[in-house]
């Protein structure tokens, strides 16, 4: 079709009328996308429904887009401001949750970490987990710089922080990340490296 062409002129070209090429956008960036939203819903459909939404908005926005950054760079504001709207809105359909329910929560999604990992060898998993029990700020992090491959300067634009700042909270979430695979993933790590 138009594999060799640039996100840069893709846009372009959307933006002079031939609007079918937004295809290639969502075909190159669903799983960057998906990916992302995980980090901030841990239910599937509710992900596949953002993603969706994500995509929806930058096509309507995509006028928007300057090309000062990478698209994904730009894709993932869509990304974040999407997920905090929809989080929001489902956090007023809910009721208020007391420190003591959350924190049994969350004693039992890490019981139900440690007792799936006899069934999942595969790192990219047990490595998306551990994210996932990573602090928000953290997760995005480790995220942006590995999965979304962007630059220190890039994740400092995303998230209004100096390119050293972001330096030294990321070499902290790898410790945080690292720590959290020895304690619930230690076995599996082992296993996968041959020891």
């Amino acid at each position: 079709m138009h594999p060799g062409l640039t996100d840069k002129e893709i846009i372009s070209r959307i933006l002079q009328g031939e609007s079918t090429l937004f295809a290639l956008l969502v075909e190159r960036y669903q799983n960057y996308v998906f990916t992302l939203v995980l980090r901030f819903t841990d239910s599937r459909e509710d992900a596949e429904e953002i993603s969706q939404d994500v995509f929806v908005k930058s096509y309507r926005s995509l006028a928007d887009f300057r090309g000062e950054s990478k698209f994904s760079t730009w894709l993932y504001t869509v990304v974040r401001t999407s997920c905090i709207t929809f989080l929001r809105k489902k956090k007023l359909d809910t009721t208020s949750i007391d420190n003591e329910r959350t924190s049994l929560q969350l004693e039992n999604r890490e019981s139900a970490f440690k007792a799936n990992t006899i069934e999942q060898k595969s790192r990219h998993v047990m490595v998306n987990q551990a994210i996932r029990m990573l602090s928000p700020d953290d997760a995005q992090l480790i995220t942006l710089f590995y999965q979304g491959e962007q630059s220190l300067e890039e994740i400092g634009k995303v998230m209004k922080l100096d390119p050293n700042t972001v330096k030294v909270k990321l070499h902290r979430a790898r410790h945080r990340l690292k720590d959290k695979m020895e304690k619930y993933f230690s076995q599996e790590v082992s296993e996968l490296q041959g020891d």
